[in-house]
């Protein structure tokens, strides 16, 4: 049986790119144990609409039950195309370093774009229902400092990046979700992780086959 992965980069580096390496490994890892298919989102290459008037306009039409505009018609079906990336996937698998604490703008944009009511979650006035339910997602994040409590930058402060996408996930109904994430990567750290890549794919690996959630730390003494 086929697995679709569904690869979103948020780093524009390519292949300097530690992010980007460890995620390339980890598919190639995938690739040796079972057939799986690739989609790769790249949120700088890809033509993102922009969330402007008409795009915002389509939304809250909806919302109102009202009739949609051409315009707001081509707006709307946009972000249905991008979103069926989405739920085509079995394995949802990011790349993301650390920008200003948080993610990349391109990766908020791409996320901006689809996250909306009747796209990737419902909403009946009381309750909210994310859509992408039965799905994994993997998570690979690269923070050029160290995040221990006892730095200039504590992870509960200053990591806000995992904290977001841990709620968006939530949010559109993936529930399983593992992560890792490697710190001081400006240092030597980074560069013997590049070269190890190999090590550190195997041990995210055994935590993806399990079936809890697992967050892995690397480059500092203190787990998540």
């Amino acid at each position: 049986m086929v697995e679709r992965v569904l690869y979103v980069s948020a780093s524009p580096r390519g292949k300097r790119s530690l992010s980007s390496q460890i995620a390339e490994d980890l598919l190639i890892a995938f690739g040796t144990q079972k057939e799986i298919e690739i989609d790769h989102l790249d949120p700088w290459k890809c033509n993102l609409p922009e969330v402007d008037g008409d795009l915002l306009a389509a939304k809250y039409a909806g919302l109102a039950e009202e009739s949609l505009s051409p315009e707001q018609i081509d707006a709307w079906n946009q972000i249905k195309e991008l979103a069926q990336r989405f739920y085509a996937a079995d394995i949802l698998l990011f790349s993301v370093p650390l920008w200003n604490f948080g993610i990349p703008y391109k990766l908020k944009h791409l996320i901006d774009v689809i996250s909306h009511k009747g796209i990737l979650f419902s909403f009946d006035g009381s309750d909210l229902s994310g859509l992408l339910g039965g799905r994994r997602a993997i998570v690979i994040y690269t923070r050029g400092l160290g995040y221990d409590i006892d730095s200039q930058t504590p992870d509960d402060c200053f990591g806000l990046e995992k904290l977001y996408l841990d709620t968006w996930f939530q949010f559109v109904g993936v529930t399983k979700v593992h992560s890792l994430v490697v710190e001081n990567t400006l240092g030597s750290l980074g560069s013997t992780i590049r070269n190890s890549s190999n090590e550190t794919v195997n041990l995210l690996m055994q935590s993806v086959n399990s079936d809890v959630s697992q967050s892995i730390v690397l480059g500092r003494d203190k787990k998540m």
